[in-house]
């Protein structure tokens, strides 16, 4: 059978069809498209329309290519962000981007009303100054009028559902990154949000990953040239699907979704939500076939990224391949830095923020590209550990193996580096987890695969996936020394 993974990341979005035969999955990338934020007056946006019309333009070519044979269509995004629809489904904005500033300030004027425990313990996610439920309060805070017009809040990926099926529904997974889900009695935290102001009535019911939402709209099918094939909500958020994916063979293991964001963790069958995962500020986030993914949301390649972005803007257009090679002749620990220092959140010069960092906890300063991206690799590598050592603590337990996977692990260096300040193997692979993890959780809601088990197994058998063992232990325990001291 033949499905359709919509997989949008920070930078791009993907179209990707799965063909599951004789238990092997083999992928094929059929349309890619841009994904750039949108800035104007009142802040940084996500430009939803064109993305929905770079989907369609990906269904119309999966269409033309294989006519009836799609037998469904899904789609995953990042977390946090939302839309909101007034009345008669008008989309009132473009969404906002996670990384707008309009959030500064407002989680603390929210403790002020709900402790900060009490949030922790009715939702059990991780205090991020984006997170949805901060992003609503700004809502309140700053567009009042516009607030009081909703009738609907929806999540990303549920809004290009609502967009393809014209229903409106919420998925688990991404409904659980809101810091507005209650996980624990698997419904949204309605008490916290009335004592916070915030309209408990936008927000729809909430489906489990594999869901069928429906099927595509007439109007779509004629655009685009398909059969009324169903949309179904995966783990619709990119990490849930990506975990999905994860090749492990059994229980005990950490994971590393690494992208623009490195997702850091362990799978557990029920939330984490005590005294040391609030003072920790760890995360747990729904999974698929009710797991939940006990994590650290990690700064991840977002420093190379960012770096690369202002030395083009200088006019040296650099590969990623070309900035790894530069990294790998570099002098190895130099410097390192806390790739989750606000410093890093959105500066206008990566590169010299790195510097500052450096200059400031008077460690010796890389001059050169190839210098600042090894800073940068080995700080995410050693940040894995601290997470890895924290996670082992939690749960009493060692976690003998690193899974990586998504696109981070095409970076050779940093797996390398992984498995050495880890002191772990690492199994690197496969690099579309997010896709795979996507395709297989629709061929469970067709009934062509029974659980994740399977779906793992399924994984094993159609990624070529590497392992790294640890090297230069030594060497990378002594910088962890001094890594530990800026983190704290």
């Amino acid at each position: 059978m033949r499905y359709l993974a919509f997989d949008l990341g920070a930078e791009s979005g993907r179209a990707i069809i799965g063909t599951l035969a004789d238990a092997r999955l083999t992928l094929e990338e059929i349309y890619r498209f841009p994904n750039e934020p949108v800035r104007i007056p009142d802040g940084l946006h996500w430009d939803v329309l064109r993305l929905f019309h770079e989907m369609k333009e990906g269904l119309r070519r999966a269409a033309a290519r294989y006519g009836t044979g799609l037998k469904s269509l899904a789609v995953d995004t990042w977390g946090v962000d939302f839309g909101l629809l007034g009345d008669k489904d008008i989309l009132l904005a473009n969404p906002y981007h996670y990384r707008d500033g309009r959030t500064r300030g407002v989680m603390e004027e929210a403790f002020k009303i709900v402790q900060r425990e009490e949030i922790f313990s009715q939702t059990g996610i991780q205090f991020l100054p984006f997170n949805s439920l901060y992003q609503l309060l700004a809502w309140r805070q700053q567009h009042p009028d516009l607030l009081s017009q909703a009738q609907a809040f929806l999540m990303i990926p549920d809004l290009f559902n609502f967009f393809f099926t014209g229903i409106k529904a919420g998925e688990f997974t991404n409904a659980t990154t809101t810091q507005m889900y209650n996980p624990r009695t698997g419904a949204w935290a309605a008490d916290m949000l009335a004592k916070l102001g915030l309209p408990v009535n936008l927000l729809p019911a909430v489906n489990p990953p594999g869901t069928i939402v429906g099927q595509i709209l007439p109007r779509v099918a004629r655009e685009t040239g398909t059969g009324e094939i169903p949309v179904i909500a995966p783990g619709s958020h990119d990490t849930a699907s990506a975990v999905a994916a994860v090749p492990a063979a059994g229980p005990d293991y950490m994971y590393i979704s690494c992208g623009t964001w490195s997702l850091v963790g362990t799978e557990v069958r029920e939330p984490v939500i005590n005294e040391q995962t609030l003072s920790l500020n760890f995360t747990n986030e729904g999974g698929v076939g009710g797991t939940f993914r006990l994590l650290k949301n990690v700064t991840g390649l977002w420093l190379v990224q960012e770096c690369r972005r202002t030395w083009a803007r200088r006019g040296e257009n650099l590969s990623y391949s070309e900035l790894t090679a530069m990294a790998r002749e570099a002098k190895p620990l130099e410097a390192v830095v806390d790739p989750d220092h606000p410093s890093f959140l959105n500066p206008e010069d990566m590169p010299a923020a790195i510097q500052a960092y450096c200059r400031e906890t008077g460690q010796p300063v890389p001059g050169t590209k190839g210098e600042i991206v090894r800073c940068a690799l080995e700080s995410l590598a050693l940040k894995y550990r601290w997470v890895l050592e924290k996670l082992e603590d939690i749960l009493g337990k060692k976690l003998p193996v690193v899974h990586m996977v998504g696109g981070g692990t095409q970076n050779e260096l940093l797996c390398r580096f992984t498995a050495g300040a880890t002191g772990r193997q690492v199994v690197a692979g496969p690099v579309e987890a997010t896709a795979a993890g996507n395709l297989l959780v629709q061929a469970m809601a067709m009934g062509e695969i029974k659980n994740l088990v399977e779906a793992r197994e399924i994984v094993r058998r159609s990624f070529v996936l590497k392992t790294y063992d640890p090297e230069n232990t030594g060497a990378w325990e002594e910088k962890y020394e001094v890594f530990v001291k800026l983190v704290s």
